[in-house]
């Protein structure tokens, strides 16, 4: 049967129980003190809709998707489902555009509905990579062409036109575990040593030939660089051959799905693929679990219409 046959999908109520026997296995949570319990009771008077729980504790009313990023949405929990499900099981991501034509939603609501499920997807912190001597490979990809319609750095202007801006994202890939990756305004010294903060100072640290590695580097038990620019991609076990293909996935999602992103949302999108990786096929979680994985994480993220906005003006 095709994921999408099955019962949470197709209507909003089973969509609601679903939801709630995801987040709440050991009884109603609820968002307003915290309690947790299977004492906290459904209303089911005639003035109530379906969903509505009370808490034994402070007395206020709650639903499964309050204080989450559904909250207060129009679009039907089921539709939720069905779009949380589409952007998880698509390796290189899913354009607002499809999910609008796919959802049956305006272009509006499924723009603002991707951006919703990112913000789910974006981490909950974690420990340090690289405990106990692991091998963490380190490296910065570009985001944009130059032929791509850019802002102009300030003053960098040259006989060929203006020097057009690029996006710089650093990834951190645990060699065996997870990534986490970083949009960050420039690639210096001191934005890789807040990157590299993620980092355990006994970690095996593998980088190429960059410079910018060399002095952050020392802080570290070992560390380790392929030259690339002598044609040389492993060396024994030193390889960043790792990081560079979460950076072929990422990219291909980029160029060939969003095409092009505003710098300001670009740590959403980092996140989406990130999230994507660590739950990826090969790390033993299929498309099911990793949309379940999404929704364990919906909690406490609430998104208003107004954020991304603003931050696309």
């Amino acid at each position: 049967m095709s994921i999408l046959n099955q019962p949470q999908f197709k209507s909003a109520a089973a969509a609601r129980e679903y939801l709630e026997r995801l987040r709440w296995p050991d009884g109603a949570v609820c968002p307003h003190c915290g309690s947790v319990s299977k004492d906290h009771y459904e209303l089911n008077g005639s003035a109530h809709r379906p969903g509505v729980w009370k808490c034994k504790d402070c007395r206020e009313q709650f639903t499964v998707t309050v204080g989450t990023v559904f909250e207060r949405s129009k679009v039907a929990l089921n539709v939720w489902l069905q779009a949380v499900h589409l952007l998880c099981s698509s390796k290189k991501g899913m354009s607002t555009n499809q999910l609008h034509r796919t959802l049956g939603v305006t272009l509006k609501t499924a723009w603002f509905m991707a951006h919703r499920i990112r913000e789910a997807m974006a981490p909950n912190g974690g420990g340090l990579l690289g405990g106990g001597g692991g091998i963490v490979e380190v490296d910065e990809t570009y985001i944009g062409n130059v032929g791509d319609v850019r802002q102009p750095r300030k003053g960098s202007t040259s006989k060929r036109g203006p020097k057009l801006d690029k996006r710089a994202v650093v990834a951190l890939v645990e060699r065996g575990g997870e990534v986490r990756a970083f949009h960050v305004p420039n690639v210096t010294h001191a934005t890789l040593k807040t990157v590299l903060g993620q980092v355990s100072r006994d970690a095996h640290l593998m980088t190429d030939e960059a410079t910018r590695y060399w002095n952050v580097g020392k802080e570290f038990a070992q560390h380790s660089s392929v030259n690339h620019g002598k044609k040389e991609y492993a060396r024994g076990d030193v390889t960043t051959n790792t990081v560079e293909g979460f950076f072929g996935i990422f990219k291909r999602g980029m160029v060939g799905t969003y095409h092009h992103v505003s710098e300001k949302h670009l740590q959403r999108y980092v996140n989406e693929f990130a999230f994507r990786y660590n739950n990826r096929t090969a790390a033993g979680v299929n498309d099911q679990q990793r949309a379940e994985n999404t929704l364990k994480q919906i909690a406490g993220k609430r998104l208003t219409y107004r954020r991304p906005i603003e931050a696309q003006a």
